[in-house]
């Protein structure tokens, strides 16, 4: 990619410092990028098991649709234990914490930066933790945009595969595997290649295998969508939460399973066409459209700039509807009319919240790009 030279200049002006945060379960490497600013909420990154924040987010974040909104927010990007670069070994013996100790770690982070709250943005394991402290403190978290999220424990025939495929398969396959779809894998050889040597030669592979092992042993989230006229304290997400997918991705299942426990009112079902297992990688312009869309919806950014993206209401289940992004005007100012509120009156609520006096039953937002 290349940037112009205003370009250049805007990445350049963000601050970047690195910490290694105190927390109940060992320090945690954080980077923060830009200052936060007051009341604001930061966007907080959490990477999947074989990356860190750099291999995860990097083509993202450094995406120059990307820039307007580092000009609103700070980005705290966290790595996992030992999964930073240049990290070094866990003595042998150390216990790495489970999922949800991980998680644990989180209020620490917040308060070590002095953040109230936070918009978490985060793929597979990472989505799984910051999806868990988003339950457990849901005041901290604004909103969450969750790729390839698998909010259940891994199964007796997910375990016994691994185990399986583990006596035939180096560790680095496996998470190849993990975070690639079969397509990609045959077809899409450059990109193989740079992750699996990123895997092999960036990551320190004691410190990985750790934190494999502990995704490996999470327990189910245990949500569950909450029913009009039913129990008023459903385990669900009470913030607007964004599940993104590539539609050729292994975790297309889980994540649209994971869509159908969660409040149809707050809850969007982004499926990515020609899209992989990192849509962030993959596809890091629409993902950042669909994510301005979404800051919207929270009452943050009411004049940000949208072209490629079109929003569908449609019942829960059915089948998502896909818009080019050459549609006309006319469409697009209808998704950016219900993609955010009013600067007179800022509402904390998904956009779907605005018309669902209207339906009679929930519906959940699906949207194809």
């Amino acid at each position: 990619m290349v940037l112009e030279d205003s370009d250049m200049e805007l990445v350049f002006e963000i601050e970047v410092a690195e910490h290694d945060v105190e927390t109940p379960y060992g320090r945690v490497h954080c980077t923060m990028k830009g200052v936060p600013k007051g009341d604001r909420p930061v966007i907080l990154t959490y990477h999947d098991i074989g990356l860190n924040h750099k291999s995860c987010f990097d083509t993202l974040f450094s995406h120059e649709d990307m820039q307007e909104i580092m000009q609103h927010f700070a980005v705290c990007h966290v790595d996992a234990p030992g999964q930073q670069e240049g990290a070094n070994t866990f003595s042998t013996g150390y216990e790495y914490p489970s999922m949800d100790q991980l998680s644990e770690t989180l209020p620490s982070i917040l308060k070590h930066f002095g953040l109230k709250s936070v918009i978490g943005m985060a793929v597979g394991a990472g989505a799984y933790i910051l999806a868990k402290f988003a339950l457990d403190y849901p005041t901290m978290v604004e909103g969450l945009v969750l790729i390839n999220i698998n909010p259940c424990a891994e199964g007796w025939m997910d375990w016994a595969a691994h185990k399986i495929s583990g006596w035939t398969h180096a560790m680095p396959e496996m998470i190849i595997s993990h975070l690639f779809g079969k397509e990609e894998i045959q077809q899409n050889h450059d990109l193989i290649g740079r992750y699996r040597h990123h895997i092999v030669n960036d990551m320190n592979q004691y410190n990985l295998q750790l934190f494999v092992k502990s995704y490996n042993s999470r327990r189910d989230l245990e949500i569950e969508r909450p029913v009009p006229g039913g129990h008023v304290n459903v385990r669900t997400l009470k913030c607007p939460a964004l599940l993104v997918v590539g539609d050729s991705s292994p975790a297309v299942d889980v994540v649209v399973e994971c869509n159908t426990k969660l409040d149809p009112t707050k809850t969007t079902l982004l499926k990515m066409a020609d899209c992989g297992g990192l849509p962030q990688v993959d596809q890091p312009g629409k993902l950042t459209e669909a994510f301005k869309y979404f800051i919207q919806g929270m009452g943050y950014m009411p004049s940000a700039s949208m072209t490629r993206l079109v929003r569908s209401r449609t019942a829960s289940g059915s089948s998502v509807t896909s818009f080019e992004g050459n549609r006309s005007r006319s469409h697009t100012n209808e998704g950016r009319a219900r993609a955010h509120t009013s600067d007179n009156q800022r509402r904390r609520s998904h956009t779907d919240n605005m018309d669902s006096s209207v339906d009679q039953a929930p519906k959940s937002t699906e949207v194809s790009c």
